[in-house]
C-alpha cells in the first residue's frame, strides 16, 4: 500500500509529538501503527520525513557531507542515524532504504526509528533556543 503525503507527514507528527513528550513507547506505538497499515514502506517514509525535519532540503546528489567524529565507535542504532541523515542529505534514497533494510534484517530498527525520533526532537529543541 503506498501511502498519501499527507499521511506520511500526519504519522511523523505523531511519532515527533510523543518524542517531544519523552513517550518512547508512544513512539514505537507510531512507527507500529505505520507498519501495519502500510508495512516497512510506509515507515521508511515517515524516517525519511523526520531526517527531512532534522536536515531540511537534501542538496544536490554529491555535493554534500556531514561529519560525524568518532562515529565508528557509536553503538549501532547512532551510528545507522547518522548514515541515514546522510543519505537524506545527499539525496541518496537508495542507500536510505538499503541502511533501513539492514536494519530490519538485524532486527534493530525499533532501537534505530527511536534514536532519529530523539534525535530529531534534539535538533528541533536546539533550534528553538535562542
Amino acid at each position: 500500500m503506498t501511502e498519501s503525503p499527507q499521511q506520511m507527514l500526519d504519522d511523523a507528527a505523531a511519532v515527533l509529538c510523543s518524542a517531544l513528550a519523552g513517550d518512547g513507547d508512544g513512539v514505537s506505538g507510531a512507527f507500529d501503527a505505520v507498519v501495519d497499515r502500510a508495512g516497512l514502506a510506509g515507515a521508511y517514509g515517515v524516517a525519511w520525513c523526520l531526517a527531512a525535519t532534522m536536515v531540511g532540503e537534501p542538496a544536490p546528489s554529491g555535493t554534500c557531507t556531514l561529519d560525524f567524529p568518532d562515529i565508528d565507535e557509536a553503538a549501532y542504532d547512532t551510528r545507522w542515524v547518522a548514515r541515514f541523515l546522510s543519505a537524506y542529505a545527499s539525496s541518496d534514497a537508495d542507500t536510505g532504504a538499503a541502511l533501513f533494510g539492514a536494519a530490519a534484517d538485524d532486527g534493530l530498527l525499533p532501537d534505530c526509528l527511536l534514536t532519529l525520533a530523539g534525535s530529531t526532537v534534539a535538533t528541533l529543541r536546539s533550534r528553538a533556543r535562542p
